[in-house]
């Protein structure tokens, strides 16, 4: 209820511009998170040796789906990942300092990449860090796009910032990753001076009116105060390692907004009257069915993803920990792109669903499409989850850990039709055949890269929907096959999870074959048009 409360306020922006006395601006909602905070939500996946919950992240995948679904605007994910980069990379002074107060949630973390002149490409970073006597560094820049970087629901906030030292190589090999706190942090962990950083202005964005999203300054009057957290130039290699993580996470918020979207058009469907309830007219059935199934498919990719991250970090045995690992870089960037790009579709066809209402404010399901559009943007475009994947996941190991997934789908849904599931034969079958055209679509692609990677990359979004199509076929197949298992009846759950699992097989499955041409087919005329004739 508390983040319902939050999520309903569409101007926390005017409300975070109210000024107190001491000049700082002023969030409305410092209390709602000073709850989440105390009931542990920063501290999921943080082990409980620094004070965490140690859920792992197929647990906390599903309590950051639950918060999505009602709040899109919290800190607590950005704080998550801080307390994680300073337990991957940290001194034990560090670890000292920030780690218990990152993991209740007291103090809150920001990560800063982004400046004005660059966003994907970090290797062009002009922020500075200059080693001081004492061991710190004296940081001087701008950064963008800063999720929660000023705000009064926490008394510290713990900047991340990737930085370039005086004598670093040129490019990405040369960003080092620094502590940057707000407040200077004493010996006793009492708070000291205010650090030279400050929040120059708050963007007015599209969506998640909650979230304060900063332009940052950094050493205005003289430097702030940085530590480095691991090696100098070795700060991407960390970032990305906590990239990873964020990724997962933004893909369940995709999830999580859709299923939040997709439950407000159920609820409207069924007491709308337009000649009955608009439930049984076929067109507003096939919106329904069309997020409810999308959505059950990528909540089993998504959590398949989790397990084989928990995995990666957790088994023992060295090869089945790598082959974990090896899986989950494969999906990463098809889970962060896909299900938020789906996160979008489906919040917009839940709109649609209400008819003019939808785009009255009133009725609140346009907040969702407009919540949901930032997630396809930050924590790395989609299109470049989309060209990591066919660059760093397909053609740099020529296809081995694609070939590796398909193989094990195809053991998975042959299992199932050994055991006799005749009723859920549809979704297996079409997701057998359509594990044929991933493949033959990833042979395609690696022996038309080999010279020239320009015919890959052009059909790079379209692989990366083709891929995530597919897996949740497969996952649906899967899901259905426990289900035969149970009679409950032509109404009940395990029944619907049956023609759920079929409208896909019927409605969504056969994009791919569009998707196949357009990548075979395709890229000669994405590229064909002259620059001067745009």
């Amino acid at each position: 209820d508390m983040a319902r409360d939050w999520a309903k306020n569409e101007s926390p922006v005017a409300e975070f511009r109210k000024v107190r006395a001491s000049g700082e601006p002023q969030a409305y909602n410092a209390d709602a998170y000073a709850t989440m905070a105390q009931m542990g939500w920063a501290g999921v996946i943080i082990p409980e040796e620094h004070g965490g919950s140690d859920f792992g992240f197929m647990s906390a995948g599903l309590v950051i789906e639950e918060l999505g679904k009602t709040l899109t605007a919290s800190p607590l994910i950005a704080t998550t990942i801080a307390a994680s980069a300073i337990i991957l990379g940290g001194s034990d002074e560090q670890k000292a300092t920030y780690l218990a107060k990152l993991t209740s949630g007291e103090w809150t973390g920001t990560m800063n990449l982004t400046e004005p002149h660059c966003g994907t490409d970090l290797g062009m970073i002009r922020t500075k860090a200059e080693p001081q006597a004492d061991g710190s560094y004296s940081i001087t820049g701008t950064k963008i796009f800063i999720s929660a970087g000023e705000h009064d629901m926490a008394e510290n906030i713990i900047h991340f910032v990737l930085a370039r030292t005086p004598d670093a190589p040129d490019g990405p090999k040369g960003i080092s990753l620094f502590i940057v706190p707000k407040f200077l942090v004493n010996e006793d962990g009492t708070l000291g001076e205010r650090n030279d950083l400050r929040c120059l202005s708050l963007e007015e964005k599209l969506g998640i009116h909650g979230s304060p999203t900063c332009v940052m300054s950094f050493g205005d009057d003289g430097g702030s105060v940085g530590y480095l957290v691991g090696k100098e130039n070795e700060g991407l290699a960390a970032m990305f390692t906590m990239m990873n993580n964020a990724r997962l996470n933004i893909g369940i918020s995709g999830l999580a907004i859709a299923e939040r979207a997709y439950q407000q058009a159920l609820a409207y469907a069924k007491e709308r009257q337009q000649f009955g309830p608009i439930i049984r007219h076929p067109d507003i059935r096939r919106m329904l069915m069309t997020m409810k199934s999308q959505i059950e498919a990528m909540r089993a990719v998504t959590y398949d993803a989790a397990l084989a991250l928990d995995a990666a970090k957790r088994i023992e045995d060295k090869s089945a920990r790598a082959d974990a690992q090896a899986r989950i870089d494969l999906l990463i960037p098809m889970i962060k792109a896909w299900c938020t790009d789906l996160g979008v579709e489906i919040s917009s066809l839940a709109l649609q669903v209400h008819g003019g209402t939808g785009f009255i404010e009133e009725t609140g399901i346009a907040q969702h499409y407009r919540d949901a559009r930032i997630a396809p943007i930050y924590e790395g475009t989609n299109g470049i989850q989309a060209l990591d994947l066919i660059g760093r996941k397909v053609l740099r190991d020529k296809g081995a850990a694609m070939t590796a997934y398909i193989g094990e789908a195809r053991s998975q849904l042959a299992e199932i039709a050994g055991n006799g599931a005749t009723r859920n034969a549809s979704i297996t079958d079409a997701a057998y055949d359509a594990l044929d055209q991933l493949e033959a679509t990833t042979t395609w692609l690696i022996e038309n890269a080999t010279a020239d990677p320009t015919p890959a990359f052009a059909g790079a979004n379209a692989y990366l929907r083709l891929f995530g199509t597919v897996a949740g076929a497969v996952m649906l197949a899967r899901a259905t096959a426990i289900a035969t298992d149970a009679e409950d009846g032509p109404d009940g759950f395990y029944a619907a999870k049956r023609t759920t699992a079929a409208f896909y097989a019927d409605h969504v499955l056969p994009q791919i074959s569009g998707l196949r041409h357009a990548i075979e087919k395709g890229h000669e005329t994405v590229m064909a048009l002259a620059d001067e004739a745009f």
